[in-house]
Protein backbone atom coordinates (compact mmCIF):
# COMPACT_ATOMS: atom_id res chain seq x y z
CA UNK A 1 0.00 0.00 0.00
CA UNK A 2 1.07 3.28 -1.06
CA UNK A 3 1.26 6.25 1.19
CA UNK A 4 -0.52 9.44 -0.01
CA UNK A 5 2.00 12.39 -1.10
CA UNK A 6 2.47 14.92 1.57
CA UNK A 7 0.31 17.98 0.89
CA UNK A 8 2.33 21.34 1.13
CA UNK A 9 1.36 23.69 3.65
CA UNK A 10 0.85 26.51 1.19
CA UNK A 11 -1.45 24.71 -0.77
CA UNK A 12 -3.43 23.59 1.94
CA UNK A 13 -4.02 26.78 3.15
CA UNK A 14 -4.69 27.99 -0.73
CA UNK A 15 -7.26 24.75 -0.96
CA UNK A 16 -8.91 25.66 2.60
CA UNK A 17 -9.47 29.59 1.63
CA UNK A 18 -10.72 28.23 -1.73
CA UNK A 19 -13.53 26.30 -0.75
CA UNK A 20 -14.89 29.32 2.35
CA UNK A 21 -16.51 32.64 1.25
CA UNK A 22 -14.54 35.04 2.45
CA UNK A 23 -16.51 37.72 5.15
CA UNK A 24 -14.88 40.52 3.22
CA UNK A 25 -13.82 41.33 0.03
CA UNK A 26 -10.76 44.18 -0.16
CA UNK A 27 -11.56 45.87 -3.90
CA UNK A 28 -8.45 47.58 -5.34
CA UNK A 29 -8.48 49.93 -8.77
CA UNK A 30 -5.12 49.65 -9.96
CA UNK A 31 -3.56 51.83 -13.25
CA UNK A 32 -0.09 52.59 -13.35
CA UNK A 33 1.12 51.65 -10.43
CA UNK A 34 3.32 48.93 -10.47
CA UNK A 35 5.74 50.34 -7.93
CA UNK A 36 2.90 50.80 -5.31
CA UNK A 37 0.80 47.69 -5.41
CA UNK A 38 3.07 45.27 -4.16
CA UNK A 39 3.53 46.86 -0.65
CA UNK A 40 -0.08 48.11 -0.37
CA UNK A 41 -1.11 44.59 -0.33
CA UNK A 42 1.54 43.66 2.31
CA UNK A 43 -0.02 45.71 4.42
CA UNK A 44 -3.62 45.13 3.77
CA UNK A 45 -2.76 41.45 4.24
CA UNK A 46 -0.83 42.66 7.81
CA UNK A 47 -4.03 44.51 8.60
CA UNK A 48 -6.64 41.70 7.87
CA UNK A 49 -4.78 38.11 8.99
CA UNK A 50 -6.19 36.74 11.64
CA UNK A 51 -8.79 39.48 12.26
CA UNK A 52 -11.28 37.91 9.03
CA UNK A 53 -11.87 36.13 5.92
CA UNK A 54 -11.05 37.96 3.53
CA UNK A 55 -10.31 38.14 -0.22
CA UNK A 56 -8.00 40.65 -2.49
CA UNK A 57 -9.17 41.83 -5.87
CA UNK A 58 -7.17 43.96 -7.86
CA UNK A 59 -8.70 45.45 -11.20
CA UNK A 60 -6.17 46.36 -13.51
CA UNK A 61 -7.83 49.28 -15.66
CA UNK A 62 -5.25 48.57 -18.71
CA UNK A 63 -2.06 50.12 -17.14
CA UNK A 64 0.50 50.95 -19.93
CA UNK A 65 2.72 49.95 -16.97
CA UNK A 66 4.59 46.79 -15.53
CA UNK A 67 1.40 46.54 -12.94
CA UNK A 68 -0.29 43.90 -14.65
CA UNK A 69 2.44 41.57 -14.45
CA UNK A 70 3.53 42.92 -11.12
CA UNK A 71 -0.31 41.86 -9.53
CA UNK A 72 0.09 38.23 -12.20
CA UNK A 73 3.49 37.46 -10.55
CA UNK A 74 1.92 38.66 -6.85
CA UNK A 75 -0.89 36.70 -7.79
CA UNK A 76 1.88 33.00 -6.53
CA UNK A 77 2.57 34.83 -3.33
CA UNK A 78 -0.89 36.00 -1.89
CA UNK A 79 -3.37 33.03 -1.86
CA UNK A 80 -6.03 35.83 -1.09
CA UNK A 81 -5.47 37.68 -4.33
CA UNK A 82 -7.72 37.14 -7.90
CA UNK A 83 -6.67 40.11 -10.57
CA UNK A 84 -9.22 41.07 -12.97
CA UNK A 85 -7.84 43.04 -15.80
CA UNK A 86 -9.48 45.79 -18.29
CA UNK A 87 -8.72 45.16 -21.77
CA UNK A 88 -9.51 48.88 -22.35
CA UNK A 89 -9.13 51.97 -19.98
CA UNK A 90 -12.52 52.38 -18.18
CA UNK A 91 -11.72 54.30 -15.27
CA UNK A 92 -11.98 54.19 -11.17
CA UNK A 93 -15.63 53.84 -10.78
CA UNK A 94 -15.88 50.98 -13.59
CA UNK A 95 -12.49 49.04 -12.22
CA UNK A 96 -14.62 48.93 -8.51
CA UNK A 97 -17.77 48.01 -9.61
CA UNK A 98 -16.54 44.70 -12.07
CA UNK A 99 -14.58 44.23 -8.72
CA UNK A 100 -17.30 44.22 -6.68
CA UNK A 101 -19.17 42.44 -9.17
CA UNK A 102 -16.71 39.99 -9.26
CA UNK A 103 -16.38 39.98 -4.91
CA UNK A 104 -18.00 37.20 -3.29
CA UNK A 105 -17.89 38.71 0.53
CA UNK A 106 -20.68 40.01 1.77
CA UNK A 107 -19.01 43.55 2.51
CA UNK A 108 -16.60 45.61 0.50
CA UNK A 109 -13.42 47.23 1.41
CA UNK A 110 -11.93 49.35 -0.85
CA UNK A 111 -8.68 51.20 -1.41
CA UNK A 112 -7.08 53.21 -3.71
CA UNK A 113 -4.17 51.69 -5.68
CA UNK A 114 -1.81 54.57 -4.99
CA UNK A 115 -0.82 53.09 -1.48
CA UNK A 116 -1.80 56.67 -0.07
CA UNK A 117 -4.80 55.12 2.21
CA UNK A 118 -3.52 53.34 5.18
CA UNK A 119 -4.62 49.65 5.08
CA UNK A 120 -4.34 49.49 9.01
CA UNK A 121 -7.57 51.82 9.15
CA UNK A 122 -9.64 48.80 7.86
CA UNK A 123 -10.02 47.31 11.08
CA UNK A 124 -11.08 50.11 12.97
CA UNK A 125 -13.46 50.85 10.16
CA UNK A 126 -14.69 47.40 10.75
CA UNK A 127 -15.20 47.90 14.43
CA UNK A 128 -17.29 51.16 13.44
CA UNK A 129 -19.30 49.06 11.41
CA UNK A 130 -20.30 46.26 13.98
CA UNK A 131 -20.99 48.93 16.51
CA UNK A 132 -23.39 50.84 14.11
CA UNK A 133 -27.14 50.26 13.79
CA UNK A 134 -28.36 47.34 10.90
CA UNK A 135 -29.74 50.40 8.29
CA UNK A 136 -25.73 51.64 8.44
CA UNK A 137 -24.66 50.52 4.99
CA UNK A 138 -21.40 52.52 4.29
CA UNK A 139 -18.76 53.49 6.73
CA UNK A 140 -16.63 56.05 4.69
CA UNK A 141 -13.12 57.07 5.41
CA UNK A 142 -12.41 60.52 6.33
CA UNK A 143 -9.08 62.75 5.72
CA UNK A 144 -8.23 64.86 8.71
CA UNK A 145 -4.89 65.09 7.80
CA UNK A 146 -4.45 65.09 3.81
CA UNK A 147 -0.90 64.50 2.79
CA UNK A 148 -1.45 66.15 -1.12
CA UNK A 149 -0.44 69.62 -2.71
CA UNK A 150 -1.80 72.97 -1.34
CA UNK A 151 -3.53 73.57 -4.48
CA UNK A 152 -5.18 69.66 -4.76
CA UNK A 153 -6.30 69.94 -0.76
CA UNK A 154 -8.16 73.59 -1.67
CA UNK A 155 -9.94 72.11 -4.73
CA UNK A 156 -11.19 69.65 -2.10
CA UNK A 157 -12.63 72.26 0.59
CA UNK A 158 -14.41 73.90 -2.32
CA UNK A 159 -15.94 70.67 -3.56
CA UNK A 160 -16.89 69.02 -0.71
CA UNK A 161 -18.58 72.31 0.51
CA UNK A 162 -20.58 72.70 -2.65
CA UNK A 163 -21.19 69.15 -2.68
CA UNK A 164 -22.31 68.94 1.11
CA UNK A 165 -24.70 72.28 0.47
CA UNK A 166 -26.23 70.33 -2.56
CA UNK A 167 -26.96 66.79 -1.52
CA UNK A 168 -27.19 67.54 2.04
CA UNK A 169 -25.63 63.81 2.67
CA UNK A 170 -23.77 65.22 6.47
CA UNK A 171 -20.38 63.57 4.98
CA UNK A 172 -17.22 65.59 5.35
CA UNK A 173 -14.68 63.66 2.69
CA UNK A 174 -16.22 61.79 -0.47
CA UNK A 175 -13.28 61.60 -1.83
CA UNK A 176 -11.54 59.37 0.22
CA UNK A 177 -10.70 56.17 -1.46
CA UNK A 178 -11.09 53.69 1.88
CA UNK A 179 -14.57 52.79 2.08
CA UNK A 180 -16.29 49.83 3.58
CA UNK A 181 -19.99 48.85 2.59
CA UNK A 182 -22.43 46.29 1.51
CA UNK A 183 -21.76 44.28 -1.46
CA UNK A 184 -25.62 43.63 -2.41
CA UNK A 185 -26.55 47.84 -1.26
CA UNK A 186 -23.88 49.06 -3.40
CA UNK A 187 -25.14 46.80 -6.67
CA UNK A 188 -28.57 48.16 -6.15
CA UNK A 189 -26.90 51.37 -6.65
CA UNK A 190 -27.14 53.48 -9.76
CA UNK A 191 -23.85 53.13 -11.90
CA UNK A 192 -22.67 56.18 -13.94
CA UNK A 193 -18.51 57.11 -14.28
CA UNK A 194 -17.06 58.48 -11.11
CA UNK A 195 -19.59 57.18 -9.18
CA UNK A 196 -17.64 56.45 -6.38
CA UNK A 197 -17.23 60.08 -5.45
CA UNK A 198 -20.62 60.16 -4.33
CA UNK A 199 -21.32 56.55 -2.58
CA UNK A 200 -22.66 58.63 0.92
CA UNK A 201 -25.17 60.28 -1.14
CA UNK A 202 -26.15 57.38 -3.22
CA UNK A 203 -26.53 55.14 -0.35
CA UNK A 204 -28.05 57.53 1.78
CA UNK A 205 -30.58 57.87 -2.00
CA UNK A 206 -31.76 54.30 -1.25
CA UNK A 207 -32.74 54.42 1.91
CA UNK A 208 -29.79 53.54 4.38
CA UNK A 209 -27.77 55.34 6.69
CA UNK A 210 -23.63 56.29 6.32
CA UNK A 211 -21.06 57.27 8.83
CA UNK A 212 -17.12 58.64 8.55
CA UNK A 213 -14.50 57.46 10.34
CA UNK A 214 -10.53 59.64 10.66
CA UNK A 215 -8.42 57.83 8.58
CA UNK A 216 -4.95 58.97 8.11
CA UNK A 217 -3.39 59.49 4.31
CA UNK A 218 -0.28 59.10 3.28
CA UNK A 219 2.05 60.55 0.43
CA UNK A 220 2.68 59.13 -2.88
CA UNK A 221 5.50 56.63 -2.48
CA UNK A 222 6.06 56.84 -5.98
CA UNK A 223 4.56 57.68 -9.61
CA UNK A 224 2.23 60.23 -10.37
CA UNK A 225 -1.42 61.43 -9.50
CA UNK A 226 -3.66 60.04 -12.22
CA UNK A 227 -5.98 63.62 -11.22
CA UNK A 228 -5.67 66.88 -12.31
CA UNK A 229 -7.91 70.38 -10.42
CA UNK A 230 -9.39 71.02 -13.62
CA UNK A 231 -10.39 68.13 -15.07
CA UNK A 232 -11.99 66.85 -12.32
CA UNK A 233 -13.63 69.95 -11.29
CA UNK A 234 -15.06 70.00 -14.74
CA UNK A 235 -16.27 66.46 -14.35
CA UNK A 236 -17.51 66.84 -10.86
CA UNK A 237 -19.68 69.74 -11.76
CA UNK A 238 -21.79 67.67 -13.96
CA UNK A 239 -21.81 64.60 -12.24
CA UNK A 240 -23.21 66.83 -9.14
CA UNK A 241 -25.88 68.08 -10.79
CA UNK A 242 -26.64 64.25 -11.90
CA UNK A 243 -26.50 63.26 -8.23
CA UNK A 244 -28.58 66.18 -7.24
CA UNK A 245 -31.18 65.63 -9.50
CA UNK A 246 -31.46 61.90 -8.65
CA UNK A 247 -31.41 63.26 -4.79
CA UNK A 248 -34.78 65.27 -5.31
CA UNK A 249 -35.99 62.93 -7.76
CA UNK A 250 -35.98 59.73 -5.65
CA UNK A 251 -38.55 58.94 -2.76
CA UNK A 252 -37.32 55.77 -0.60
CA UNK A 253 -40.32 54.54 2.21
CA UNK A 254 -40.20 51.77 4.50
CA UNK A 255 -41.81 48.67 3.46
CA UNK A 256 -43.62 45.88 5.93
CA UNK A 257 -44.63 42.32 4.52
CA UNK A 258 -48.44 42.47 6.06
CA UNK A 259 -48.67 38.41 5.50
CA UNK A 260 -47.18 37.84 9.16
CA UNK A 261 -47.25 39.42 12.24
CA UNK A 262 -43.95 42.01 12.44
CA UNK A 263 -42.02 41.26 16.10
CA UNK A 264 -41.03 44.26 17.94
CA UNK A 265 -37.38 43.89 16.85
CA UNK A 266 -38.19 43.46 13.05
CA UNK A 267 -36.31 45.19 10.82
CA UNK A 268 -38.05 47.65 7.79
CA UNK A 269 -36.06 48.14 4.72
CA UNK A 270 -36.28 51.04 2.93
CA UNK A 271 -37.38 50.39 -0.51
CA UNK A 272 -36.24 52.97 -3.81
CA UNK A 273 -38.91 52.63 -6.58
Amino acid sequence: MHASPAIHPATQRAATWHNAPPDLSVVIPVHNECDNIAPLLEEVVDSLQGLTRFELICVDDASSDASLAVLTSLATRFPQLRVLAHLQQAGQSTAVRNGVKAARGAWIATLDGDGQNDPADLPRMLEARDAAAANVKLVGGWRVDRRDTRSKRLASVVANALRRRLLRDGTPDTGCGIKLFEREAFLELPYFDHMHRYLPALMQRSGWKTLSVPVGHRERRSGLSKYNNLGRAWVGLSDLCGVAWLMRRSRAVEVRSMQAPISAGADARAIRP
